[in-house]
């Protein structure tokens, strides 16, 4: 639920209230019973806490960084390979 901001009309006095988004606006101040108007806000940032939600997990890798990834582990794989064809001919 959102918290609102008022501004009072009669005594300019603001106010913050904590109401849910399908309540009525207030009406009068809590103070002086004038009139009041609901502010307009930008709002705060949208915040995740936890793991998971770093901004640097979802950030796409370059193209040449997922490539070269690619063709050493293919390069590392064929090594290994060689190295066991080598092993397994000796015995």
């Amino acid at each position: 639920m959102p918290t609102y901001d008022y501004i009072c009309k009669k005594c300019n006095q603001t106010f913050e209230y904590f109401q849910a988004m399908s309540d009525t606006p207030l009406e009068n101040c809590p103070e002086c019973q004038g009139k009041v108007r609901r502010l307009v806000s930008g709002g705060s940032g949208l915040i995740f806490k936890g793991s998971g939600f770093y901004y640097t997990d979802y950030v796409k890798k370059d193209s040449s960084e997922k490539k070269e990834k690619s063709t050493d582990n293919k390069n590392s794989k064929k090594e290994q390979k060689k190295e066991q064809k080598k092993e397994s001919a000796k015995s």
